[in-house]
């Protein structure tokens, strides 16, 4: 790597150490990765330039790429397509409660001057979802067929209840989309993947970037601590009010984010990973230990408008009784 970077890019890193098991060099001011293109050129540019965007506008945690010395922003390593990117040192994290650092985060993205269309996702949801359920049984009854172990025996009982939750997210979503009381603040901005409280990282990844509507990364972090946190009602209640002293939301917004939490998310990533897996336990234990805690979420996310200071009522946001 160390001969691969000062040939291409002209890069004298000296020190070599290890960044979450990935062997990477360092020189007086930057980190430098090698992340291989596993998507397409597109993609990879769109995140590319949101990285930079970020990252002029004072979000020096943000990693950025780096360009060959012929001008290039792919290259070749191991016989692989790759780009370099460099991350500082010691960069200064932005300051104050976590709600507000990401409405701002958020405020930034929206004023992004041009439209990404890879990474747009913006108004798709429940198209997706549909896409998702629908390629994800197919594929579990193959792989079940194929792969008749204790990880796709449990995967296929739990199939009826996570198609219940999804098609109960997706009429709730598919209602939603009639919603009219909106505002500014749900125009399409920058999003991560899935979020998870990055922006207190002191690194940032332009890769897992996204145009989406904001909701995405609120209901991603709740979900998050709805099912790992061991008294998250209060902490969440925090972090809205603080998000909202920046960025309101709307009627749109709450409904939005009530379809995000309702559709299971964390079961189809779990359930992706398994696809691309070789050994099974290490899946098949997440997704007992997900279906163990789901009682535990739905019972967390029934309190959700309440803890938030909504009244679904008085409001006229539909609620789901199961819940």
């Amino acid at each position: 790597m160390e001969t691969f970077l000062e040939t291409y890019y002209s890069i004298q890193a000296g020190d070599r150490t290890v960044w979450d098991g990935t062997e990477v060099f360092q020189d007086a001011n930057y980190t430098y990765f090698i992340i291989y293109a596993d998507q397409t050129e597109a993609i990879h540019m769109e995140q590319a330039a949101l990285a930079y965007y970020y990252y002029e506008n004072d979000y020096r945690n943000v990693a950025v790429p780096v360009p060959t010395l012929d001008g290039k922003w792919f290259s070749v390593y191991d016989d692989t397509p790759c780009m370099v990117w460099r991350a500082n040192h010691r960069p200064v994290l932005p300051k104050g409660p976590h709600g507000e650092r990401l409405a701002v985060f958020h405020m930034t993205g929206a004023a992004y001057p041009y439209e990404p269309e890879t990474i747009f996702n913006y108004g798709q949801w429940k198209e997706l979802w549909i896409e998702k359920l629908t390629a994800f049984e197919n594929k579990i009854n193959w792989e079940a067929h194929n792969h008749p172990n204790d990880y796709y025996r449990l995967l296929m009982d739990s199939m009826p209840y996570l198609i219940g939750l999804s098609e109960n997210a997706i009429q709730y979503m598919q209602e939603t989309e009639s919603e009219q009381r909106f505002h500014d603040t749900d125009q399409a901005t920058v999003v991560f993947g899935r979020y998870k409280n990055q922006l207190e990282s002191s690194l940032v990844w332009g890769t897992e970037f996204a145009v989406d509507h904001p909701a995405r990364d609120l209901a991603e972090y709740i979900r998050y601590q709805l099912l790992y946190a061991e008294d998250p009602l209060r902490d969440i209640s925090l972090f809205l009010n603080d998000y909202q002293r920046i960025r309101p939301l709307s009627i749109f917004s709450w409904r939005v984010l009530l379809a995000r939490l309702l559709y299971p998310v964390h079961f189809f990533d779990v359930i992706g990973r398994g696809f691309s897996a070789d050994q099974y336990e290490g899946v098949h234990a997440e997704l007992a230990e997900l279906l163990q805690k789901q009682p535990m979420y739905e019972e967390r996310l029934g309190f959700f408008f309440e803890n938030a200071g909504i009244n679904p009522e008085a409001l006229q946001i539909p609620v789901l009784h199961w819940l």
